[in-house]
C-alpha cells in the first residue's frame, strides 16, 4: 500500500532547474495522470499592442499631422483644382461649367499678349533680383563694420519689411504722381521730373525700385547674419599673405556666404513671379502693357474678364515656371555653393 500511495504521489520536485534562456521551469499537477498543465502567474501570453516603439511612431505622427493637413488642403488640393479648372471652360455669371480639353492650352499657345506679357515678367524679375541681391549685399558689408550709428541704419533698412504691403505702395503711389513728392523735391533743385507711373520707360523701373526698397532689408539681414559668421583668423591670415581687400572679398567672403546667397536668390525669384499688389495700385499694368506681369495678367483674365478657365491655365503656366526656375537654381548650387558636393 505505501508502494502504491508513493507511486501516485504529487510530483513537485523542489529539485527542479530553470530551462535554459534563463526562464523558470513551469510547476505541473498530476493528480492521478488527469491534471493539466499551467502557466506560472506572470508569465505572459500574448505581446502587448502598445509597445514603446508604437507609441513613439503616433507621437511622431500627431506631431507632423497639422503640416501634412496643411499642406494637404492649401498646396496639393488647390494645385489639383487649379489643373480640373484649366480643362474646363467655366463662366460665373452664366452659370456654366464646360469641359474643354486641351482649348484653353491651345488658346495659351496662341494668345498675342502673351509675349509681352513674359517679357515683362522676366524684365521685373531680372532688375528686382539684380538690384535686391546687389543693394542688400552692399548694405550688409556697410552695416557689418564696427562704426557708430549702425544700429540705428539696421532698423531703419528693415523697418519697410514689416510694413503693410499696401500701405506702402499708395503711399510710394503718391510720391510718384506727376505733382507729387518726388517731383517736387526735384523742382528745388530746378529739375523737372517725369511723370513716373505713366511713361513707358519709367513704369517699370518705378515699381522695380519700390519693390527693392520694400523688401531689400530682409535680405540685407540674411546677409549681415552670414557675414558675422565668417572668421575673423581667415581674413587675418590673407592680410598676412598680402591679399588686398578685393581678393579677399572674392575668395573668402563670397565662398563662405555663398549658401545665403542660393537661399536669398531664390526667395528672391519666387517672389519676383508672384509680384500683383505693386502693379494693381502703382500702374494698373500699364501704360499699355508695359508693366502687365503674368500674375496680374492672370488676375485680369479670372477677374476682369471672367475666364476662370483660361486664368487657371495661366496658374498652371506660372507654377511650372516657379518650379523650373527653382530646380536649375537648386541643380546649380554644386557648382558654386561652398562646400556643396
Amino acid at each position: 500500500m505505501a508502494a502504491s500511495h508513493s507511486g501516485s504521489a504529487v510530483t513537485g520536485r523542489a529539485d527542479a532547474r530553470p530551462a535554459p534562456g534563463g526562464r523558470a521551469a513551469e510547476s505541473t499537477v498530476s493528480a492521478g495522470g488527469g491534471g493539466r498543465a499551467r502557466r506560472a502567474p506572470g508569465s505572459g501570453g500574448g505581446r502587448a499592442f502598445w509597445t514603446v516603439r508604437r507609441r513613439d511612431n503616433l507621437v511622431g505622427y500627431l506631431l507632423v499631422a497639422p503640416q501634412l493637413l496643411g499642406s494637404l488642403l492649401f498646396v496639393l488640393l488647390p494645385l489639383g483644382l487649379v489643373l480640373w479648372y484649366s480643362l474646363h471652360e467655366w463662366n460665373v455669371l452664366a452659370g456654366t461649367f464646360e469641359f474643354v480639353g486641351g482649348e484653353n492650352y491651345d488658346r495659351l499657345l496662341a494668345d498675342p499678349n502673351l509675349r509681352e506679357v513674359l517679357g515683362g515678367t522676366a524684365l521685373f524679375s531680372v532688375g528686382l533680383v539684380v538690384l535686391n541681391l546687389g543693394l542688400a549685399l552692399v548694405l550688409a558689408i556697410l552695416l557689418n563694420q564696427r562704426l557708430r550709428g549702425t544700429t540705428f541704419f539696421r532698423t531703419a533698412f528693415f523697418s519697410p519689411v514689416v510694413v503693410s504691403l499696401v500701405a506702402w505702395t499708395i503711399v510710394w503711389q503718391f510720391l510718384l504722381q506727376d505733382d507729387g513728392g518726388l517731383n517736387g523735391l526735384l523742382a528745388t533743385a530746378g529739375a523737372d521730373g517725369p511723370n513716373w507711373l505713366r511713361g513707358e520707360g519709367t513704369a517699370m523701373l518705378s515699381v522695380v525700385v519700390v519693390q527693392v526698397l520694400k523688401n531689400v532689408g530682409l535680405n540685407m539681414v540674411l546677409f549681415l547674419a552670414a557675414l558675422q559668421g565668417v572668421p575673423a583668423q581667415l581674413y587675418e591670415a590673407a592680410e598676412l599673405d598680402g591679399a588686398g581687400a578685393r581678393t579677399r572679398f572674392l575668395r573668402i567672403t563670397v565662398p563662405l556666404i555663398s549658401p545665403t546667397i542660393l537661399l536669398t536668390s531664390i526667395i528672391t525669384v519666387v517672389g519676383s513671379l508672384q509680384v500683383f499688389a505693386q502693379i494693381a495700385v502703382l500702374t494698373q499694368g500699364g501704360p499699355g502693357m508695359s508693366t502687365t506681369v503674368l500674375v496680374y495678367y492672370l488676375y485680369q483674365q479670372a477677374f476682369q474678364f471672367h475666364h476662370f478657365g483660361y486664368g487657371a491655365t495661366l496658374s498652371v503656366l506660372l507654377f511650372a515656371i516657379v518650379a523650373l526656375l527653382t530646380v536649375v537654381q537648386w541643380r546649380m548650387r554644386r557648382r558654386w555653393v561652398f562646400n556643396e558636393t
